[in-house]
């Protein structure tokens, strides 16, 4: 299977003293020339996670393939080709078969299923760093085991079942390798405008053997769909491993499990004592019936009177007013004159304005209750905070307008959430959640530093003004922030985190409008309404779409683009638009007067410069048109050696499949399946393993399995690993959200791509001590190193991570350099093996080099 390491023969390794030396060049290039500080001069530069090689090997038909990464802090410069820096080389059985320049992977023809591999990294033609030692898959994907949950019954006596749905990934132990998150969807999982109990939606984190690590069930107060639950897995405290971020709710418990995958332990999250103080309760049970519904409907027409919009005179004073019917009743209502308002309003006029509403079958929707955002340790699961949910819901949806359109939908509006990462402050991350987005629109940011979340920013657009909540059109419509009041109907059902104006800080690009990143509105595009729309010559938003894509589109011009699709039909200007990142300004696009549901973009035309684009048809990046057809929509991958872009389908029960624009099939995964019915998503497309190509996962069909798909086509372009690009990154992290979209690097990636414009980031990466911290242990425990030394660097260690917890940074380093010069005094030639010696002496540089 190939992901532990191996312990080798022990052999002194002389001359350490020579690792700073190999290590200068790194520390201060990058490809464009360049030097390897932030704008701010930090020599520390962007916090990303601590990666080891990656090294992984798969069995093909031509011999043993081999894929790993280039770390972004290896790269001194650019080729023809591809980056420069470290170079490889590659070990079968312990003797050496190749050097690679080139790139970062190797087919070995005389390979078998029974050799083992590793590679080591060379700077100045040493080697100065070597991977775990990997065995081969036997195929060119690996099966991922998992723990399906059990079936279950809904309070309506409905049955069903869980497949795999969404994944993530994040380092939660901090040794370099990543854990994979996965999200389980019960088969009655709703859109959260479909009617009907849900089954409860678990968030499971296993290790890459297939080992669960825990279990968070969310319970039965969030209900299960794409819209309710985004699971943010990043590494927000700088502490090297990985924290899960998501919305909970009473009854929300984590479940621990042993090495042998029996139950240690359940424990439900803290709720706030003013909670539970109100008598809120873990064993609460908020979802609703058809008869809850009915009583809550009269509960709500009982108090119409002191609804604070009716108070200010900006509703009806009555409920037959906004009905349309002569009064009848006194008003505060009376239970018995509500009951009667309640039928009505169920059975005469919720039907007369759409046949569809039938609202006496309105069921399993939670509309109160408390909501809660939940900080979970990403090794042991445990919760480490809990806050209460910003915004709240405030009521079922009736001043977010989802009782005002014909379609009557509780529960609809209120309930649109949206999460991301971002890096905000240009140098570390912050976590995102929104909510709503059709009419009011809300986003929050919050920074975690090991102990507490702090808000940085909340953006609310404020709500949507009605004349009547039972009739009116709030689409489209400003809300009454005076900043934020255009954002409403403008966002998408996703968001990405991107540095459109070039301060070097991520802004929020929220559908058809940005967000600064200080939280102040960057812009909300608006264009003038064609002469064949419903309004002509009249200025509209852009406004919501399904779909949306960030990156360097077109590489002749200036900075980011932004390519999306718009379902405002012939209310709104285009169906698909190019805009200016930075601006908003709509560079080409095309009016359609109908719902555009699906677009994407990606270099599948490489005759031509830039990204094409497409929704109703293929464009080059300038909005030249290629074809009247167009390839599939539902998710772009970079998978082919060409750096050329390739596209997933398979949707509901097809089998999954990779294809190229012109070079047809690619893959077909068998007995696989993609997710979210007619979106057709994999669980993750990401450069999780190996070189620069990102993987495909998918669930098998019975869900027994999450099976990663590896590119065995060799390349011989070199890139550092994408996930060392923040955009990337953070993309992975919040590809789950809603509607999963693509994640897209902060530069221009085609297949003409231009090496010497490839940005190469000076990055921080402070989970190196938690690493260096976990490879002591393992050589230590394999007889690596023994003896005195062992004790020696370990207490050194720990002064210096207690330094770097303290933030006392300089001192850390002075830790680590007395670490280097204890291991470069060692002398008996047991005591410390070749390996051991080269990649702690390597990892304890790369980390001075950081700081120094």
């Amino acid at each position: 299977m190939g992901f532990k390491r191996a312990s080798f023969g022990r052999k002194i390794l002389t001359g350490v003293v020579i690792i700073p030396l190999l290590l200068t060049s790194i520390a201060t290039a990058s490809a464009s020339g360049t030097d390897m500080k932030d704008k701010k001069g930090n020599a520390h530069g962007i916090q990303l996670e601590y990666l080891d090689r990656g090294l992984t090997a798969a069995s093909t038909s031509e011999g043993v393939f081999l894929s790993w990464r280039l770390l972004s802090n290896e790269v001194t410069g650019y080729s023809e080709t591809g980056l420069t820096g470290a170079n490889f080389n590659v070990y079968r059985d312990g003797v050496k078969i190749a050097e690679i320049d080139n790139s970062t992977n190797y087919l070995d023809k005389d390979g078998s299923a029974a050799s083992q591999y590793y590679v080591s990294a060379v700077l100045n033609s040493r080697e100065v760093d070597q991977s775990a030692q990997v065995k081969p898959w036997g195929n060119a994907y690996y099966d991922l085991p998992l723990h399906k949950p059990a079936d279950g019954i809904t309070p309506a006596g409905e049955a069903y079942t869980y497949s795999a749905n969404d994944l993530s990934v994040g380092d939660v132990n901090g040794d370099g390798q990543y854990e994979l998150y996965v999200k389980w969807e019960p088969s009655n999982s709703k859109d959260v405008s479909q009617v009907g109990y849900t089954g409860v939606t678990y968030i499971d984190c296993y290790e890459i053997d297939g080992t669960l690590l825990y279990r968070i069930d969310l319970g039965v107060n969030i209900r299960s769909g794409a819209h309710y639950t985004q699971f943010m897995v990043y590494d927000f405290d700088g502490d090297g491993k990985a924290e899960a971020m998501l919305k909970t709710a009473p009854g929300t418990k984590i479940i621990s499990y042993d090495r042998q995958g029996q139950v240690s332990s359940e424990k439900y999250i803290t709720m706030p004592i003013e909670d539970v103080n109100t008598g809120y309760s873990n064993k609460d049970d908020y979802r609703m019936s058809s008869a809850d519904y009915y009583e809550h409907l009269v509960g709500v027409f009982m108090n119409w009177s002191e609804h604070e919009e009716v108070k200010n005179g900006s509703w009806p004073a009555t409920l037959e007013e906004s009905f349309g019917i002569e009064k009848k009743y006194d008003y505060p209502l009376s239970k018995v004159d509500a009951e009667s308002m309640v039928d009505y309003f169920m059975d005469v006029y919720a039907p007369s304005r759409s046949a569809r509403n039938n609202l006496r079958a309105f069921e399993g929707f939670i509309v109160k209750g408390p909501e809660y955002l939940t900080v979970f340790n990403g090794a042991t699961g445990s919760e480490l905070e809990t806050v209460p949910y910003k915004p709240g819901r405030e009521d079922d949806g009736l001043l977010w307008g989802d009782y005002a359109m014909a379609r009557i939908e509780p529960g609809n509006r209120v309930d649109r959430f949206l999460a991301g990462v971002a890096y905000l402050d240009g140098e570390k991350p912050s976590v995102v959640f929104a909510r709503g987005y059709y009419t009011r629109s809300t986003l929050i940011a919050y920074d975690w530093d090991g102990k507490h979340l702090k808000e940085q920013w909340f953006v609310d657009s404020g709500w949507t003004p009605m004349t009547n909540p039972f009739n009116d059109g709030p689409h489209g419509r400003d809300g009454m922030d005076p900043e934020f009041g255009t954002l409403t109907t403008q966002g998408a059902h996703s968001l990405s985190a991107a540095d459109v104006d070039g301060d070097g800080k991520h802004e929020i690009v929220y559908g058809s409008a940005t967000i600064d990143h200080d939280g102040t509105l960057l812009y909300s595009s608006m264009d003038v309404m064609p002469p064949q729309s419903a309004a002509p010559g009249t200025t509209a938003r852009l406004g919501h779409g399904d779909a949306l894509h960030v990156t360097d589109i077109d590489p002749n011009r200036p900075g980011k683009e932004i390519f999306m699709v718009h379902e405002g039909g012939v209310w709104a200007p285009y169906g698909y638009s190019l805009r200016d990142a930075e601006t908003g300004e709509v560079l080409n696009g095309g009016y359609t007067g109908k719902d555009t549901g699906r677009g994407i973009i990606g270099d599948v035309e490489p005759g031509h410069s830039g990204l094409e684009t497409w929704a109703v048809g293929l464009w080059t990046a300038d909005g030249t048109p290629v074809s009247a057809s167009a390839p599939g929509t539902n998710m772009n991958i970079k998978w082919s050696a060409d750096m050329t872009t390739q596209i997933v389908n398979g949707a509901i029960d097809a089998t999954p499949t990779i294809d190229d624009w012109k070079k047809g099939r690619l893959l077909t995964a068998e007995g696989t399946r993609t997710n979210n019915y007619t979106k057709g998503n994999p669980g993750l497309v990401a450069d999780i393993l190996g070189d620069w190509r990102e993987e495909m996962l998918v669930r098998t069909a019975e869900s027994s399995a999450i099976r990663i798909y590896l590119s065995t086509e060799v390349t011989d372009r070199k890139l550092y690993t994408l996930m060392h690009d923040a955009q990337y990154r953070a993309e992975v992290a919040r590809q789950n959200t809603a509607y999963n979209q693509p994640a897209y690097t902060s530069f221009y990636f085609a297949s003409d791509t231009d090496w010497s414009a490839i940005p190469v980031p000076a990055v921080q990466t402070p989970g190196v001590l938690t690493a260096l911290s976990k490879l002591l242990d393992d050589y230590a425990e394999s007889g690596d190193l023994n003896g005195p030394i062992v004790p020696q660097l370990n207490n050194t260690l720990k002064q210096a991570l207690h330094h770097q917890e303290k933030g006392s940074m300089n001192n850390a380093v002075k830790s680590l350099e007395k670490f280097i010069a204890q291991l470069d005094k060692e002398t008996k030639k047991d005591a410390v093996s070749e390996r051991a010696l080269k990649n702690l002496s390597y990892h304890a540089w790369n980390f001075i080099k950081m700081w120094k």
